[in-house]
Order: structure tokens, then C-alpha cells, then sequence
């Protein structure tokens, strides 16, 4: 019996040895520099094969820092907005220390031997926060997501991963969908991509809004096998408090660094109307108390007043969407102190694209109801964080930071810019010792992690330069690599 793969390997009678070679020194070796290259944040070795593949697909690795100190960095000539006071500051220099935001200096400070970076005068904002992305199914089309080949969908995630970074965003709240190896590849530097807090699979009731199947899968008997979307971990079917419990284990075993629950009918699925209450109470309230067991949350997709309200009660701390609701249940998430993931989902032409009437029919209602939610939450003070969902439309991507300037429309463009940055940056902070990185998120103040954005642009006067970030972000820092300077 081998002591290393506790197989029994037979002797082979010509020389008489086992033709096991897991205790080797040349294995043995092979096995201690696979485990110091996982235990490193960058892969250093054993990728080039990874990174050729991902380089043909038209994705760049991430770049491979040198181990040991790294001089500091001192951003100059500047006006910054910190991600939580409403106003633009002059008269400091941002000092970054290897990923962190070490100190705000005052503007004449010399620091020796630091890497210089002349702003040119211009503003200085934290990296942009997506609180409701779907890293894995935003490029694609439905038909690919629900029935292409999973390792093309992946690849897609790669290159839509960089394109997100180079559009300033610089993490992104994963609500649904299989990214836990795209954050693991992201993390590790093998591509380049923001920072990902991932849910896992979206988990809904039968007939629910994360319940892809076609009707001629019914019914489902206690053998039949996991459908595809349940396979690939773009949600998972779980009726009762015992099939719930499991569900949001398996996702926390995985990573999952908050929990989504279905809680209400969407617009993209077909089966289930969009004023349907999805999961019962006591349902939700097994789902929350298992996340809180891990130190986190559960955030839902719901629309309707009675979804939501339902929500509340079982202990849901993030809702998303919630475009229907009333003032009733507005004011009560606010007194709940819950917070409001919201979107601009408006009738124009960055909306999701829909063929099938009713769908159309449910996104028109939605669309209705967004400027009013918009209002009520500033009106009561909800806590409000800004995301997108821009969700099986690969032309829709490139929309991402042109969403956020829309919020304009509802508040100035500073208080847009904070929905994105130090609001964002709190939501996620809610995930607590399940949150993948140690630092602060979406502000620029000592301890913060070093994610920022060099734009020309003015964010007290408006945020269209958003649209265009090839040319309006000048430098892009995430972890306190640059990974885009046109300075």
C-alpha cells in the first residue's frame, strides 16, 4: 500500500518494484513547488500553457510582481473624492504602500524613494463597485448560457472580466452564477479582472425565477438528475427548509461570500409572473439562519411590496431590485436598516434585450416602476448601492459605467459616484469573515485597499465621461498594481 495515494500498487517482477512513483524525490519535489505556487497570491510558475490559452482567447494575464518590498507609491498634483463626503479635496498626495492606501499626505510632502505619479490635475476617485454583477452569464447569450459549451461560457467570463476592469470597476458583487474558478484565476493573477464577491448558485423554488427548465422536463421525480443550469451552478432548485439548508451549505463549503435567494418572478424567466411571492418565510428564514452561522448574509431578487416585506421578516439584509415597491414598504427597509441594491432599469436602449412578449410586458412594468423607487429610497434614506445586472447581453457589457451616469437623472453626480463607491464598498463589508479580501473597499483613507481611478473628467458637474473609459480613465489601480496609465 502506497502511504502517499493509499493505492496497492503489484510488483513488477522484472526489476521487482513497485511501479508507484509517488515517493519519488523527483515527485516529491514536483508536489512542494505546486503547493508554494498555490500558496502565493500570483502563480509564478506552471502557467505559461494557462495564460498562452487565455492570451489566443484575447485575454492578458495579470502582472507578476517581483517578490519582496515594493517601493511606494505616491500619487501627485491631484483633487480626490474619497468615496463618502460629498465634495472634491485638494491640497494631499495619495502614498500607497504595497496594496493598501498607506497615508493621505499633504501635497509638498517628499517621500523617499517612491514611485512618483504626476496626476496632471486631475481627480482622483476609488475603483467602481458593481453590487449586482453576473461575471459568468453577462456576455453570453441565454441560448449559451442555458446550452453551450460551459468551458466557451468560461472563456467568455475571462475576456468580459478584463473588459469590466478596464472600464474602472474594480470589484463586483457576483449574484448568480458559476465564478468561483473566475475569481480563483483573477485572484491568483492568471488573467486580469476586478475583484469578485461571489454568491455561487442562485437558489430558487420550483417554478421560481432561477428555475430554467422547459416544461417537458416536468415532472421531477425524486431520481431524476440535476438539469443542466443545476450542474454548471448557475442555481439550484430547493423546495423546504431541509432541501434550503442544504443549497446554501454547499454554496458556503464552495466560498460564496453572501447567499442569493429567488424571492419573487423576474422578467427573463417565463413560467413564473412577476407578482408571484417565491419561497416561504420559514424557507428564507433556514437560508438566512445558515449564512448567519458562517458570519453573513442574504440578498434577494424581488420586486413586488409582498416579496419584500417577506424578505424583511425572515432577515434578508440585501434586497435587489425592488422596483414595485410601495411607500409601506419602503419606509419599513429603511427602519429595517436593509440595504437597497437598485438599478437603473429604464426603457431606453441599454435595457436587457427582450423578444418574448410577456417578458417585454414584465420589463415595461419594472421600467414603470424604477424612477419612483429611485425617489422614495432618497426620500426615506435607504441605504442604497448601485449595480447593474446586465444579464445575457454581450452587447449590453460595454454599458456598465454609462448605467451609473444615468443615476444623475435622480441625484447630483457625486451621490451617484458614492452609490458605486463607499456605499457599495459597505454592502460588501456586510459579508464579514466571508468577505475574499481584508481591506476596505470603495474609498480612498488609510487601510483602504489600493483601487483607484485618475479620470479626466469633472464627477461634481455630471458622470457621462463614464461612458467612454478608454479615453476619460487616464490610470487604472487595482491592489496597487497600475494596471491602465495613459498619464
Amino acid at each position: 500500500m502506497c502511504q502517499i495515494c493509499s493505492n496497492a500498487h503489484a510488483i513488477d517482477p522484472k526489476v521487482g518494484l513497485s511501479p508507484c512513483l509517488c515517493g519519488a524525490p523527483q515527485t516529491q519535489a514536483a508536489f512542494r513547488r505546486v503547493e508554494a505556487d498555490l500558496s502565493r497570491r500570483q502563480m509564478l510558475g506552471g502557467t505559461a500553457a494557462v495564460m498562452a490559452m487565455f492570451a489566443g482567447f484575447g485575454l492578458a494575464p495579470g502582472e507578476v510582481r517581483a517578490q519582496g518590498a515594493q517601493p511606494p507609491v505616491v500619487l501627485t498634483n491631484l483633487r480626490f473624492f474619497d468615496g463618502e463626503t460629498l465634495e472634491i479635496q485638494a491640497g494631499r498626495n495619495i502614498l500607497v504602500q504595497g496594496n493598501r492606501i498607506e497615508a493621505l499626505i499633504p501635497a509638498g510632502d517628499i517621500v523617499e524613494g517612491a514611485t512618483v505619479i504626476d496626476c496632471g490635475g486631475r481627480t482622483v476617485i476609488p475603483g467602481l463597485i458593481d453590487a449586482h454583477w453576473h461575471a459568468t452569464l453577462c456576455g453570453v447569450t441565454e441560448q449559451a448560457a442555458l446550452m453551450g459549451d460551459i468551458n466557451f461560457v468560461q472563456l467568455v467570463a475571462g475576456q468580459q472580466a478584463g473588459a469590466t476592469l478596464l472600464r474602472g470597476f474594480t470589484t463586483v458583487r457576483d449574484v448568480g452564477g458559476p465564478a468561483f474558478g473566475l475569481k480563483m484565476a483573477i485572484d491568483r493573477g492568471v488573467i486580469r479582472g476586478p475583484r469578485i464577491f461571489p454568491s455561487g448558485a442562485m437558489l430558487t423554488q420550483t417554478g421560481g425565477h432561477g428555475d430554467f427548465r422547459l416544461l417537458s422536463a416536468l415532472p421531477r421525480m425524486p431520481d431524476t438528475p440535476a438539469d443542466r443550469f443545476e450542474k454548471e451552478g448557475v442555481a439550484l432548485i430547493a423546495d423546504g427548509d431541509a432541501m434550503v439548508l442544504r443549497k446554501t451549505r454547499e454554496q458556503l463549503m464552495k466560498g460564496a461570500s453572501q447567499v442569493k435567494i429567488m424571492a419573487g418572478g423576474g422578467v427573463t424567466s417565463l413560467y413564473d409572473p412577476l407578482d408571484s411571492v417565491q419561497f416561504f418565510e420559514d424557507e428564507m428564514r433556514t437560508a438566512v439562519k445558515a449564512a448567519a452561522d458562517w458570519g453573513t448574509y442574504v440578498c434577494a431578487h424581488v420586486y413586488t411590496s409582498e416579496g419584500i416585506q417577506r424578505c424583511l421578516r425572515a432577515g434578508v439584509r440585501s434586497i435587489e431590485h425592488g422596483q414595485l415597491a410601495d411607500e409601506e414598504t419602503v419606509r419599513m427597509m429603511a427602519d429595517a436598516g436593509v440595504w437597497w441594491s437598485i438599478q437603473p432599469f429604464l426603457n431606453d436602449e441599454d435595457a436587457n434585450p427582450k423578444t418574448e412578449p410577456s417578458a417585454r410586458a414584465k420589463q415595461e412594468l419594472v421600467q414603470a416602476g424604477t424612477v419612483t423607487a429611485f425617489e422614495m429610497g432618497r426620500q426615506y434614506n435607504v441605504k442604497m448601492a448601485f449595480g447593474t445586472d446586465i444579464l445575457l447581453n454581450p452587447a449590453g457589457t460595454a454599458s456598465q459605467g454609462r448605467q451609473l451616469s444615468k443615476l444623475t437623472r435622480f441625484m447630483s453626480p457625486l451621490e451617484a459616484l458614492r452609490m458605486a463607491t463607499g456605499n457599495a464598498g459597505e454592502l460588501l463589508a456586510m459579508s464579514g469573515e466571508r468577505a475574499p479580501y481584508p481591506g476596505r473597499l470603495g474609498v480612498i483613507r488609510p487601510g483602504a485597499m489600493a483601487d483607484m481611478l485618475v479620470v479626466d473628467g469633472d464627477p461634481e458637474t455630471g458622470l457621462d465621461w463614464l461612458g467612454d473609459p478608454a479615453s476619460s480613465l487616464a490610470l487604472i489601480m487595482k491592489d496597487g498594481a497600475v494596471v491602465r496609465n495613459q498619464l
